[in-house]
């Protein structure tokens, strides 16, 4: 594995000069790198945020759990903004750590969200639909939140995976305000193109306590030297509107990035984060998902914890890796965000969390 990290020729997380004093100072730099030339830079969050509760069932799931709806709402230069955000709480008289989701559909998250099970494990979860904040498709950013920002004409605007991560962060600002939730246990959750905007997400938001990718591939957890299936030209001709201008200039040209993929795993640290792959989801690159965890560990200890910790050598089919901060699993089967990921989720989150 080393080896295959040296022939990456990753740039350093950890640069000359880099303590664990000054770390902050480092992450900040990664981050704007990333802003910069990948994602875009997003705007200040709103003044405040309110909700507005539209519908309420007071015992869900089995009577287990309070399920609402809430309208939440902020001020933009545009005027008001609102998108729907589900809430389920269950029913506790200990404050419960929280999910919060974004999802590919609405409530109840269709085949993504194993919910009775989330609630059963003692978790709260917040969820909303991505494609409730703007739409997913190159529309010259007319829809939704992207439509109530001034568009700057330079190559680092946000592109609509910084709008969804934003979007996530909106919901954290609410949930700071409920006494049933635990600050201190709240984590940011995506598949696939809302895994790379979860992990994003976490990045720049120091409230949750930890971000999960699950199969975000290509411009998310797997690093782009030497990726296979996926690569930036790919990516950027498909879904130009993810990310900022600047990044189609990298298409063929992964070896001249400035940064690359384990730089967003390394920008949560030293707190938790968990990458999962699939076996058949090669288009992702399983392996090149476990070398940013592995690059990104670094960062780990260097503030004196441990990051990825396996077996030095490249998973198996079933391998689970939950000791470091840096969790990770390979199951079999395809791009899919499974019930088992989110059995595994939740015992990661068990072991570093209570």
């Amino acid at each position: 594995m080393l080896q295959e990290l040296k022939r990456r020729d990753l740039p350093p997380v950890v640069t000359p000069g880099t303590t664990a004093d000054n770390w902050q100072q480092r992450r900040r730099e990664m981050i704007e790198i990333l802003a910069r030339e990948e994602y875009g830079f997003s705007p200040e969050p709103p003044d405040h945020v309110s909700a507005e509760t539209t519908f309420l069932e007071e015992r869900a799931w089995a009577g287990k759990a309070e399920h609402r709806e809430i309208a939440l709402k902020f001020p933009t230069p545009k005027g008001e903004f609102s998108f729907p955000v589900d809430l389920v709480i269950p029913y506790s008289d200990e404050k419960l750590p929280l999910f919060i989701y974004i999802s590919f559909t609405k409530y109840p998250i269709g085949k993504y969200g194993p919910i009775e099970e989330i609630v059963d494990s003692g978790y709260a979860l917040a969820t909303f639909c991505y494609k409730d904040v703007t739409d997913d498709k190159d529309d010259d950013f007319s829809s939704g939140l992207a439509a109530m920002y001034p568009r700057e004409n330079t190559g680092s605007a946000w592109g609509k995976i910084s709008m969804w991560a934003w979007a996530a962060s909106r919901v954290m600002d609410y949930v700071q305000t409920l006494d049933a939730i635990d600050k201190n246990r709240i984590f940011v959750v995506g598949h696939s193109r809302l895994g790379k905007t979860a992990l994003w997400c976490g990045a720049q938001d120091p409230r949750f306590s930890a971000a999960v990718s699950n199969d975000s591939g290509c411009s998310g957890a797997a690093v782009s030297r030497g990726k296979e299936g996926e690569r930036i030209r790919d990516i950027v001709t498909r879904f130009p509107h993810w990310f900022c201008e600047n990044y189609r200039k990298y298409q063929d040209r992964e070896e001249e990035l400035p940064f690359d993929q384990h730089f967003l795993i390394a920008s949560m640290a030293p707190r938790p984060v968990y990458v999962a792959s699939a076996v058949e989801d090669l288009w992702a690159d399983p392996k090149s998902e476990f070398l940013s965890c592995a690059a990104a560990s670094s960062a780990y200890k260097l503030l004196g914890g441990r990051g990825l910790v396996s077996e030095n050598h490249f998973p198996k089919p079933g391998d689970v890796f939950q000791e470091g901060e840096i969790g990770y699993h390979l199951r079999t089967g395809t791009h899919f965000l499974s019930r088992y990921d989110w059995q595994q989720f939740i015992k990661y989150m068990d072991r570093h969390f209570k």
